[in-house]
């Protein structure tokens, strides 16, 4: 198929890579050209801009920052929305607003296009491997049409409802992360005030009822002071605030996700933005 994609950052670049590697054509748009260095080298088509992204592509995917980016990629006269085919297949993998979403989704519709919210979650290493989990909001019929492409992303992909679905559940995971980082840091603190090796306590508790991702994947970096990112903590942060205001605006109180907020931002203010989201640990040291 001819596909497009926008944003080659950590992750999308690895993506693109899985759609090359299964002989797909696929345009791509970055706004740092030199992050897509070796996607050309592997035959991927590098152009100006959304727009001719939208012109060439069947399906096209988003993977950028922030809400903010998502509405330029999307809205305005260079815009996907004012440029895609009908019948094109809009698929944003950005973590975003669910509104955002909705709206999208509802633009595309009386363009004669389909969207999806296809945020993701695994990190780096999950988008190099293909082993994504990948949470879908918008019509089945389309996240049915193009699962084939999906698989190639992702292991764990599922239908969550309608349009601003994929976003809302994505909210959900990034809670249960923020707390679950606390208590990453705080074990790996107290072992080593224990006089423990910490890579030793990992091995006991890893696998244990304590076992969570972030603790096989994260821990061991934050360990070896690895502050390396595979998700920045400058999107994470914008993530969390997106939940923060989704659970204010339902008078939902989630003092978790408060406090795991305001321990990103103050290490954020410290230097940390782009470091990865391990780089929390450096709260207990300072």
């Amino acid at each position: 198929m001819k596909l497009g994609f926008i944003g080659t950052g950590v992750m999308g670049n690895s993506l693109v890579k899985h759609l090359l590697d299964n002989q797909h054509e696929v345009s791509i748009y970055t706004r740092t050209a030199e992050k897509a260095k070796n996607l050309v080298e592997a035959g991927a088509v590098l152009v100006e801009s959304p727009q001719q992204v939208a012109e060439t592509s069947e399906v096209i995917f988003t993977m950028v920052g922030y809400p903010s980016d998502v509405e330029q990629v999307y809205f305005g006269e260079q815009g996907l929305l004012e440029n895609a085919k009908k019948g094109t297949i809009l698929v944003d993998m950005t973590t975003s607003q669910p509104q955002l979403a909705q709206r999208i989704f509802e633009a595309a519709a009386e363009k004669g296009l389909h969207a999806l919210d296809a945020p993701v979650s695994g990190g780096d290493i999950g988008a190099k491997n293909g082993v994504l989990s990948i949470m879908i909001g918008g019509e089945k019929e389309v996240y049915k049409e193009i699962l084939p492409i999906l698989n190639l992303f992702g292991e764990n992909i599922v239908f969550q409802g309608p349009a601003g679905s994929g976003q809302h559940t994505k909210m959900c995971n990034q809670i249960n992360i923020a707390s679950n980082m606390i208590g990453v840091c705080e074990s790996i603190i107290y072992a080593e005030k224990a006089g423990l090796d910490p890579e030793r306590v990992l091995r006991s508790i890893s696998s244990g009822a304590a076992g969570s991702w972030s603790l096989s994947n994260l821990a061991p970096k934050m360990i070896n002071e690895d502050f390396r990112p595979g998700f920045y903590i400058k999107h994470f942060i914008k993530d969390m605030k997106i939940a923060a205001q989704e659970a204010e605006n339902w008078g939902l109180d989630l003092p978790g996700l408060r406090m795991s907020l305001s321990m990103y931002e103050n290490i954020a203010a410290q230097g940390n933005e782009e470091n990865g989201t391990q780089a929390l640990i450096e709260h207990y040291k300072s």
